[in-house]
C-alpha cells in the first residue's frame, strides 16, 4: 500500500486498518487522538467514583458502580486500538502521569454534590456522544468499531443521569436548587470540551481531510446547544447563559462567548483538580505493579518450552 493508495481508500470512505500503509502523521494523530480519548475515559472514573460510597441508596450505588465500570471499559478498549497503532500501553499511562499527554478538560472540576453524578450524566456524557458518535465513521478501523460499543453505553449513560436530575427536580427545594447549582457550574466546562473554535484548532483541518473526524469543533458545539435547550426546558433547569436564544434566520440558537482562557488554563494544568486528577492515577498505577509483573511472568510461564523434567513428569501422570 502506497500514498496513492492510502489517499483512494480515505478519499472512497473506507478504513484504513492496521497493517495498512499509512503516513507517519497520521499514525502520530491517530495515536494522540486515541490515547487522549482512552486517558480521559480512564480519568473520567475519578469526578464520579467519589461518590460511589456516598450514593443515598443501593440503588444509585448499583447505578454508579456500573457507569464507572463502563469508563474502566472504554479506556481499555482505546488503548488496545493504540496498541494497533504499535504505541505501548505502558508508554502512554507514563506520558498521561508525567504530562505529556492530555486529557479531557472536563474532569478537572471537582463533584460537589450527588446532583454532580446526574449532570456529568445529563451533559458530560451528553457532549461526549456528539463527539463520539461520527467517530463511528471514523477512517481508521479499530477506533470507528471500538467507538460504536462506547457510544452505545454512552447514551445509555446519559439517559441514567437525565432520569437522576429528574427524580431530584420532584423532590425538595433543597434538591432542586442543588441541581441548578450544578447545570451552572458543569454548563460552560460541558461546551468547552469540543476543544477551541475552529479558528484556533491547529488539528481540525487535518484530521477533517484524513476522515478522523466528520465536523468540525464549532459544528459539534452548536448541535449540542440545541439539542440540550429543550432537554433543560423538560427538566426545569435554566441554563446559565443570558445570551442563549433561539435565532429563527439561522435555525440554531445562538449562545454566549467561552471563556476560552480558562480552558488554557485547565488544559495547561492549572485547574480546580488537574494535580488530584493525576496523582491519584500515578499511586493506582504504582500500587498495581505487582499485579502487571505477575501476569507478565504467569504468561511467560504459559508460552516457555517445557522442561524434560516437566515432560517426564506429565508422561508419569498419564494413565
Amino acid at each position: 500500500m502506497t500514498q496513492e493508495h492510502f489517499d483512494r481508500t480515505i478519499d472512497r470512505d473506507q478504513r484504513i486498518e492496521p497493517r495498512d500503509w499509512m503516513p507517519d502523521a497520521y499514525r502520530t494523530t491517530m495515536v494522540r487522538q486515541i490515547a487522549q480519548h482512552a486517558h480521559s475515559e480512564i480519568i473520567g472514573m475519578q469526578p464520579e467514583g467519589e461518590w460511589i460510597t456516598r450514593a443515598p441508596s443501593l440503588r444509585r450505588k448499583a447505578i454508579l458502580l456500573a457507569k464507572v465500570q463502563d469508563e474502566a471499559g472504554h479506556g481499555l478498549y482505546l488503548y488496545s486500538a493504540a496498541e494497533t497503532l504499535g504505541a505501548d500501553r505502558t508508554g502512554l499511562t507514563e506520558k498521561l502521569i508525567s504530562g505529556r499527554q492530555k486529557y479531557s478538560s472536563i474532569f478537572n472540576y471537582p463533584t460537589l454534590s450527588f446532583a454532580d453524578v446526574g449532570v456529568i450524566g445529563w451533559l458530560v456524557d451528553g457532549a461526549a456522544i456528539c463527539n463520539q458518535v461520527p467517530l463511528c465513521r471514523s477512517s481508521y478501523g479499530p477506533y470507528a468499531r471500538a467507538m460504536i460499543r462506547i457510544c452505545k453505553e454512552e447514551s445509555f449513560h446519559q439517559r441514567q443521569g437525565y432520569e437522576l436530575l429528574m427524580a431530584l427536580m420532584r423532590g425538595t427545594d433543597a434538591q432542586r436548587e442543588m441541581v441548578q447549582d450544578s447545570v451552572n457550574r458543569w454548563w460552560w466546562p460541558s461546551l468547552m470540551m469540543f476543544g477551541p473554535p475552529d479558528a484556533d484548532s491547529t488539528h481540525t483541518a487535518q484530521s477533517m481531510a484524513w476522515k478522523i473526524k466528520r465536523h468540525t469543533n464549532d459544528e459539534l458545539r452548536q448541535r449540542f446547544v440545541d439539542m440540550t435547550v429543550p432537554q433543560a426546558e423538560a427538566l426545569g433547569v435554566t441554563l446559565p447563559d443570558p445570551d442563549l436564544r433561539w435565532n429563527a434566520d439561522r435555525g440554531h440558537h445562538d449562545f454566549g462567548e467561552i471563556d476560552w482562557s480558562e480552558l488554557k488554563r485547565v488544559i495547561s494544568g492549572d485547574g480546580p483538580c488537574n494535580a488530584e486528577r493525576i496523582d491519584v492515577r500515578r499511586t493506582a498505577h504504582e500500587d498495581g505493579a505487582w499485579v502487571r509483573e505477575a501476569a507478565a511472568a504467569h504468561a511467560a510461564k504459559q508460552t516457555a518450552a517445557p522442561s524434560s523434567k516437566q515432560i517426564a513428569e506429565r508422561a508419569e501422570r498419564r494413565p
